[in-house]
């Protein structure tokens, strides 16, 4: 079994949680468990906006 690998980087995560109100909680928490699911694949969008902005 392969070992669990993260595509976006820390800073990113982090930056994207900021950005969309959820910092808090993963701070107080320490990890990303209590984060719902629509937020989640809010963050995934918003990565994905911030990737194409950089490649443009």
């Amino acid at each position: 079994m392969s070992a669990k690998r993260s595509i976006m980087s820390e800073n990113l995560k982090m930056e994207v949680a900021k950005e969309l109100g959820v910092y808090d909680q993963v701070k107080k928490d320490g990890n990303f468990g209590n984060v719902s699911a629509k937020n989640c694949g809010s963050m995934v969008a918003k990565a994905i906006e911030i990737a194409n902005r950089s490649v443009e």
